[in-house]
This record gives C-alpha cells, structure tokens and sequence, in this order.
C-alpha cells in the first residue's frame, strides 16, 4: 500500500514539475453599457448609464504540460479569447493565479513575451502595405533573433507553408490564405515555447485549412511547443488535439481526451448499408423505426449505440446487404451534447 501511495506522489510532482502552463480560478468580467434607441435616450446616457456584468470568464483553472496541442473550444462568446488575452498577457484577470514557464503573464516581462507566440484570424500583425518579409526583420530585431537562427527558421518555414512566391509581394494583394500562413510565420520565427492560437484558420478555403493544420501538426512534433487552440472547425481539432477543454458562458464544462467526449457523449451510431436488390416496404418495416433514408442501393440508419450489435445482426438476417458501415456520431454533435447537457443543468 505504502509503495504504491509514494508512486501516485512521484507522478504527481513529476507533472507539477512538466505543467508549462496552470492557471487556477482565473476570473475576468466586463462592465457593458445599454442605451435605449432615441435623442432622449442617448441625452441620459450622458449622465446616467444602465451597466451590465458580464462574466467573460468564471474560476478557470486547467493544467497543460510541455508538448500538449490542446483544443479550446465552445461557442461564441463563451469565454475563449478572453482566457487567451489573459494567459498571454493582454488583458489582466480580476482574479485568479496563473502561472506560464513560470511567469505571470500580467507582469509582462520581456523575456516572457519573448517565448510566447499568439496568431489570431481577426487581426493581422503584418503590415497592410508592406510585403511579410518585412515583418519577418523586425521581429527579428524585436526578438532579437541571431542571423542564423532567423535565415534557418524563415527558410524552414516558407518552405514547410510554400509561400517561397508570396513574402516579397505587399501584404494587401494576398489571400486571406496567404496571410494567415506569413501571419503564422510571423509568430514563430523566435520558436516561442507556448503558442496561443485564436482561430487560425477562419475563413480559409478547405485547401488553405488543411495545409495550415498540417504545419501546425509538425510544428507540434517537431519542436515539443505546448499550444493552445481555439477553433470552430471541428476538423481542426479532430485532426490535431487529443486533449480538449470546452467553456461554456465563462466556466469550463469538459476537459479531457477528445475520444472520450464521443464515448460519453454518443447516443446513437450511424449505419450505411449498400443492397445488392431492391426491397419492398413490407421488408422495410421492420426497420421503419430506425429507417432514416433509403435510395437504393443505398440504406441509411440510425440505431441506439448500445443496440447496434443486435441491430446489425437483424440487418444482416432480413436485408441484402452487399456492404455495411458503422459510423461513430459526428463530432459536432457530440459537442452540441455536451452544451445541451450542461444547459439542462445549469438553466
């Protein structure tokens, strides 16, 4: 008993010891004003304002540790770029501790903001008229970056997001794609440590979005960076995070591996069968209940997942099934579950 209660101690220093980031009982809330429409209105407003709390974030508190590609997600405003701005130092919590390789990023310290990286898709840190290289040099005097290291990392980087073509062309003739792979660049070329990413790929073509997650994932690999990522595309996260925290309105409601929130969280299974002849609908109703399409050859169900075994079987038995399909419930609804049943428990 005794060995094993000093080996659950060990393997919780040893991730004290790897958490890059931790951050307990983070709060930050927002006054907002309301005006009521008309002259009259907006004369009072002078002199008396109706205000509003808003709760942007509620005692956050996660741990992630050195490597992890974590996703953040949850609605919009959920609390996502709030938490963001607040761990890489933007906006400072009204309360709460938060801790990132050891500093508090509301101090601001240079040497902190230099092993920070953050890109987000809503505003742009290159230069509207001036071509990305340009960026690419003063942020490596900003960072004061080595000759060397920035002529291996640029190279490394063009290379990886093929944009070789586009980094001498001013920034307002690119695509939306293309800035966000320099606005990327930009972000990297000093290989922050920790990584806060806010949307990367919002708005990009489907081509544009899997090349951007591709070099993201051996960004990821190959230099052990810990990131964080906001995204709406579940493609994003389905393909680069194990882990996720969802927040809801300001709190966390989920944090854990991502094939654990489908397990939890999938009530029912999707199943495609592909016939080899034409049925009646005498034969079709015995499945009318879980029956969702049918357009010979082809048969879609949807089946309890507990029940699908069974289900299956019965198919097998009745229909002339050439090809089966068992499909797990698409992400975005295991998500919605999520929101749902956290709606029920907190109306």
């Amino acid at each position: 008993m005794r060995g094993s209660v000093y080996e659950d101690s060990n393997k919780v220093l040893l991730r004290i010891m790897m958490a890059i980031i931790e951050v307990n009982n983070l709060t930050k809330r927002y006054t907002t004003y309301q005006k009521e429409p008309g002259v009259g209105a907006s004369l009072l407003s002078l002199v008396h304002r109706k205000g509003l709390l808003t709760k942007a974030a509620e005692s956050v508190s996660f741990t992630i540790e050195e490597g992890e590609l974590v996703g953040f997600i949850g609605p919009n405003g959920a609390g996502k770029t709030t938490v963001l701005k607040c761990l890489s130092g933007i906006l400072t919590p009204n309360s709460g501790n938060v801790s990132i390789l050891g500093f508090n990023p509301s101090d601001r310290e240079n040497e902190y903001r230099r092993q920070i990286g953050f890109v987000t898709g809503q505003k742009n840190q290159l230069f509207w008229d001036l071509p990305p290289i340009e960026t690419f040099y003063l942020n490596r005097d900003l960072y004061e970056i080595e000759n060397s290291r920035f002529s291996d990392n640029l190279q490394y980087f063009v290379a990886l997001l093929q944009v070789s073509d586009i980094i001498k062309t001013p920034t307002r003739k690119l695509s939306l794609g293309e800035r966000m792979k320099c606005e990327i660049i930009a972000a990297l070329l000093h290989e922050p440590k920790v990584l806060f990413l806010d949307e990367p790929t919002i708005g990009l073509d489907v081509l544009a979005q899997k090349n951007i997650r591709e070099f993201l994932y051996e960004y990821n690999l190959r230099t052990k960076a810990t990131i964080i990522l906001t995204s709406h595309s579940m493609q994003d996260v389905k393909k680069l995070c194990k882990r996720i925290i969802i927040i809801n309105k300001g709190i966390i409601i989920y944090d854990g591996s991502l094939e654990d929130v489908i397990t939890r969280y999938e009530e029912t299974k999707r199943i495609s069968v592909t016939l080899t002849e034409e049925v009646g609908e005498r034969t079709l109703t015995l499945f009318k209940h879980e029956l969702i399409e049918y357009n010979f050859p082809i048969a879609h169900f949807s089946i309890e997942r507990k029940k699908t075994p069974l289900f299956v079987e019965k198919l097998l038995k009745n229909l002339p099934v050439s090809d089966l399909n068992v499909e797990e419930l698409p992400l975005e609804e295991a998500i919605s579950n999520i929101f749902i049943t956290d709606v029920q428990s907190h109306p």
